[in-house]
C-alpha cells in the first residue's frame, strides 16, 4: 500500500482544508468560519497567506489537521485538476467530497499500517481485501462518495484493527494495561512503562508522558492534545497519526515510529 500518497501535498490541492471545512473561534482558531466559506487566509494561489504564523495568529487547529491525502485526490483526480474557482460550478460536490475522501484516507493508513506488521500476517488477506474495498470507494466520482456510510466502513475497520492490535501486543512481555476510553486527562504517568497498552480512545490532554515507553501501545483515536511527550518513545507503537503527534508537546528526544515527522513547534 502507498502510504506516500495518503501524506498531504498542499501543492497539488486547492486549498479545500481552509474552504471545506468549518471552525468556531477557540483555542484553536482566531475566528469562526462556515464550511464552504475559504477562510480569510487563503490567497488566490490556494496558499495559506500566514502559514508560517499559523500559531502565533491563534490557528493552532491549523497545524495539527491532516487530510491524509485526500486534498490532493480530490483536487486533481476527483475532479481532474479543475479548482473551484474557475470552475464554480464544482464547488459544492468538490467541498461535500472532501471531508468523506478524508476519512477514507485516513481509514486506509490505518490498514496499510496494520499490513506491515509481521505479527497480523494470520489476517493478511482480510486487511487487504477490506484496503482494496476502501480504495475503490475514495476513487468514486462525487456523487458516489456521497452515497458512502463511512460509520458502518470506520466501524468494520475498526474491529479488524483491534484483532491485529491483540496479536501485535500480545507478543510484549509482562503486564499490558487496558485503558482503552479512560479518562486520563492531565495525569502524571512520567517515566510511565506503557508497553503494549491499549489507550484506544483514551483522553490523554495535558498528560505528563515525559519519557513515558508507548512501544506497541495502541493509539487509536487516543486524545494526544498539549501531551507532555519530551524523551518518550513511541517507536513502534500502533495507529499513531501526524496529527495526534501534531498536537502534542515533544522534543529532539522523543522517538517517533517511522513515517511520521517531528513537528517544527517541537
Amino acid at each position: 500500500m502507498d502510504l506516500v500518497a495518503l501524506r498531504a501535498d498542499c501543492g497539488s490541492c486547492f486549498g479545500l482544508c481552509c474552504v471545506a471545512l468549518p471552525f468556531t473561534a477557540s483555542a484553536d482558531f482566531a475566528v469562526s468560519k462556515a464550511a464552504g466559506t475559504p477562510c480569510g487566509n487563503l490567497d488566490a494561489d490556494f496558499r495559506c497567506g500566514i502559514h508560517a504564523g499559523l500559531r502565533e495568529r491563534g490557528f493552532t487547529g491549523c497545524t495539527v489537521f491532516d487530510c491524509f491525502g485526500a486534498g490532493q485526490r480530490v483536487s486533481q483526480v476527483t475532479f481532474g485538476g479543475r479548482d473551484w474557482r474557475s470552475a464554480p460550478e464544482t464547488a459544492g460536490a468538490m467541498f461535500a467530497a472532501f471531508p468523506v475522501v478524508r476519512q477514507l484516507h485516513e481509514l486506509l493508513w490505518y490498514l496499510g499500517e496494520a499490513t506491515a506488521r509481521p505479527a497480523a500476517r494470520s489476517v493478511l488477506g482480510e486487511l487487504r481485501e477490506l484496503a482494496g474495498r476502501v480504495e475503490g470507494l475514495a476513487g468514486g466520482a462525487p456523487e458516489e462518495l456521497a452515497t458512502v456510510d463511512v460509520g458502518a466502513l470506520r466501524a468494520q475497520v475498526g474491529e479488524l484493527l483491534g484483532r491485529v492490535s491483540e496479536l501485535v501486543r500480545a507478543r510484549v512481555p509482562g503486564r499490558r494495561r487496558d485503558r482503552r476510553g479512560a479518562d486520563l486527562a492531565g495525569a502524571r504517568l512520567r517515566g510511565a512503562d506503557l508497553r503494549g497498552a491499549s489507550l484506544r480512545g483514551a483522553l490523554l490532554i495535558a498528560a505528563d508522558l515525559t519519557r513515558a515507553d508507548l512501544r506497541s501501545a495502541d493509539l487509536l483515536g487516543t486524545d494526544l492534545r498539549n501531551a507532555a511527550l519530551a524523551g518518550a518513545d513511541l517507536r513502534d507503537a500502533l495507529f499513531l497519526t501526524q496529527a495526534q503527534v501534531n498536537a502534542a508537546r515533544g522534543d529532539a528526544s522523543t522517538r517517533l515510529p517511522a513515517g511520521l515527522d517531528r513537528p517544527p513547534h517541537w
